[in-house]
């Protein structure tokens, strides 16, 4: 608008100054547009993109340690120049009215098939204004209507948590895809997160969007009781996934799916104070010789991780 509105003075009669001169200055200045918008360009191509998958965000479901973490860590990350994208589960007890959900079109209508039956993927979407942030939600009818997360009301572990954790994992991958985004970054925040590290490295491995990504998994004190589905292991049979990788897990307590996520992921993070992590996790973790960052207090954690992200981009 601003060009064709001195185009148009440019050949106004009323136009007293002198045309050659404004003709220079206007090639000048549209030279200049095209230098910018390349600069422009090659900064958002340059800038490491970090995808997190977190299995809860405050302020959509109660504030808890890791709610509040990946809350404020998406925003930091993002405000020190990294391209961010962050997912969670869309839980059923989650208000859509209050919180302005609403589906993404574009994204959902792909069917996800989990043990021979076809899932159709719904994504949503919120922004958190003062962060000017979206957050993306993995949705299914399903797997999310009920009005819980991990445990029913009486608290027993929904029998169907191992299925909403493939769904979940695999509906994020799917919905980079769709978004032709490629992450340089990974970050799984959470137990429900933590199928991730697997499916990037076995199922996509061949994906040019996933070729050169790495997995930074957190490891906190949000210990589940008993085991998943004992058809689990079955269930995560897939593409460039091998009966023999997932047999040694045993039957998928959580020290065993952290044990799996550990081997699959690139880099480490104490996400909690190590008194409240499974000792047995922490060793694992240590002897695989990967990059470990400590636990990290509230005062200087997004600049320490942030720092490690880029460790892990050199590795």
């Amino acid at each position: 608008m601003f060009y064709k509105e001195i185009t148009m003075n440019l050949h106004s009669p009323s136009y007293g100054v002198d045309r050659g001169l404004i003709s220079l200055n206007l090639f000048f200045l549209l030279i200049f547009h095209i230098f910018a918008r390349i600069i422009i360009a090659i900064y958002i191509m340059d800038k490491p993109k970090v995808l997190f998958v977190n299995q809860e965000i405050a302020p959509y479901v109660k504030d808890s340690h890791i709610s509040l973490l990946s809350r404020s860590l998406s925003q930091g990350i993002q405000e020190m120049g990294k391209e961010v994208r962050t997912f969670m589960p869309r839980f059923g007890l989650i208000n859509e009215r209050r919180n302005q959900l609403h589906e993404v079109i574009r994204l959902s209508g792909m069917n996800l098939v989990i043990n021979d039956t076809d899932h159709p993927l719904i994504i949503k979407v919120a922004s958190i204004q003062a962060a000017r942030m979206q957050i993306y939600f993995i949705d299914n009818e399903d797997y999310f209507h009920k009005k819980i997360m991990f445990h029913d009301r009486n608290g027993k572990f929904a029998d169907d948590n191992d299925e909403k954790a493939i769904f979940f994992s695999r509906g994020v991958i799917e919905t980079i895809k769709k978004l032709s985004w490629s992450p340089d970054i990974i970050h799984c925040n959470g137990w429900f997160s933590c199928l991730t590290p697997l499916y990037i490295k076995r199922m996509y491995k061949d994906n040019p969007l996933f070729a050169n990504t790495k997995v930074v998994l957190s490891l906190y004190g949000d210990n589940f009781k008993g085991n998943l589905h004992s058809n689990f292991s079955k269930k995560l049979k897939f593409d460039n996934i091998t009966p023999a990788e997932i047999a040694k897990y045993g039957d998928f307590a959580h020290e065993d799916l952290l044990k799996m996520a550990i081997d699959f992921s690139d880099g480490i993070i104490m996400g909690d104070e190590e008194d409240n992590i499974n000792a047995t996790l922490i060793k694992h973790a240590k002897k695989t010789g990967k990059p470990i960052l400590p636990y990290q207090g509230p005062d200087n954690y997004i600049e320490a991780f942030d720092n490690f992200y880029d460790k892990i981009l050199l590795n």
